[in-house]
């Protein structure tokens, strides 16, 4: 009975073995990931995204949140803005200063309230909460590359939302969080 036992577990043991993969073949997909992003080969890339997510503990931090930001801008692109945001958070998280996830995250979370004429917007519960979602990721992003479309934004949520205390202070908030901007991705 020990015997089989034992058989047993190093038969299982050997088959997840052999599933499982190495580091250096989970960057390796990465690199191939990276490569269809490049070439516009969205659902090879998704693909392969797929593949590497069960072992992104294989890969560095910092490939490992580049793989992230990459794996949400492909999710964001095919309108699967759940797992866009799901994976821009978790850059947002890890590199607080990468104001290009934020940009998209701010965007992302008032997505359906953005861009209707202003009488078909409705001021409720829902819009209140997507719009503290977003303010805060739009500001980020505002002050490290200002832009007027962005500002009247930020501006527009404000005064929807009858916040005139931090539409006021908004141009202190921008000033503060310009001091440490970063626009790329370290993957070394």
């Amino acid at each position: 009975m020990l015997k089989k036992t034992l058989l047993i577990l190093l038969v299982i043991f050997t088959a997840k073995i052999s599933q499982a993969q190495t580091a250096d073949e989970v960057y390796d997909k990465y690199t191939d990931f990276n490569l269809a992003m490049l070439q516009n080969e969205h659902d090879k890339a998704l693909d392969l995204g797929q593949q590497i997510l069960p072992d992104t503990a294989k890969l560095n931090s910092k490939v490992r949140l580049s793989f992230y930001n990459g794996l949400a801008k492909l999710y964001e692109d095919d309108s699967q803005s759940v797992k866009a945001i799901e994976y821009y958070n978790r850059v947002a998280s890890a590199q607080p200063d990468y104001y290009v996830a934020h940009r998209a995250l701010g965007y992302l979370y008032i997505k359906d309230i953005s861009g209707k004429p202003a009488n078909e917007i409705v001021i409720d519960a829902a819009y209140i909460n997507k719009a503290k979602k977003a303010l805060p990721h739009l500001e980020k992003a505002q002050a490290c590359d200002p832009d007027d479309d962005t500002l009247n934004l930020i501006k527009t949520l404000y005064r929807n939302i009858k916040d005139d205390k931090d539409l006021g202070s908004l141009p202190e908030r921008l000033n503060q969080l310009k001091k440490n901007c970063i626009d790329i991705l370290d993957t070394q």
